[in-house]
């Protein structure tokens, strides 16, 4: 996958630039950046990720291609209390697809969005886990899990061929409202 699938595969999730976002699970920050080529200059990204050593890479290539740009690194299991923001938008690439009990992570990452906002998700379109993706999620588990947790809207944005995997998806779910209490950080 290169930087144009990249950007394909999260398009459709960004709807206007600028706003608060945070990338889970982010790694070595190749969606993350991505991410920021589509919010531009005036967002603000919050980078989570539990590796220190892939957020200190991740930082160094986000100065030197967006330098004016505020990202915010947190070394943290995001599957666990975060202190963030609310926020305009969530973007989970790559990372959902670790964790066996994922209603309770997207109930959490859930209680991060401000009302309207946006979590996109970017998971490998296949049913059975290997080591490598242990608990996939297919786009139509996908749909029902968002609906169950509460959110709105889920569609489909994007597929990119996977050479491992079969093909990757993209997807968006909208946060109609927020009955978990607000993160860490304030908020309203």
């Amino acid at each position: 996958m290169n930087d144009e699938d990249r950007v394909k595969l999260l398009r459709g999730g960004v709807l206007e630039p600028g706003g608060v976002w945070a990338d889970l699970g982010s790694g070595t920050g190749a969606f993350t950046l991505a991410l920021a080529d589509l919010v531009g200059p005036t967002a603000e990204i919050y980078s989570v990720d539990k590796d220190k050593g892939s957020l200190a890479e991740q930082e160094r290539v986000a100065r030197a291609q967006f330098p004016n740009m505020a990202f915010h690194y947190q070394a943290a299991d995001f599957t666990r209390r975060l202190d963030l923001p609310p926020l305009d938008g969530v973007m989970m690439a790559n990372a959902l697809h670790f964790q066996r009990r994922k209603e309770d992570v997207v109930q959490l990452v859930r209680g991060y969005l401000r009302s309207g906002g946006r979590l996109i998700l970017v998971e490998y379109n296949i049913d059975r886990g290997n080591p490598w993706v242990p608990y996939p999620i297919p786009y139509k588990a996908w749909e029902g899990l968002a609906e169950r947790i509460g959110f709105m809207g889920t569609r489909l944005l994007a597929t990119v061929p996977s050479r491992f995997q079969r093909e990757i998806y993209s997807a968006v779910s909208m946060c109609a409202g927020n009955p978990v209490s607000p993160p860490l950080g304030g908020g309203d």
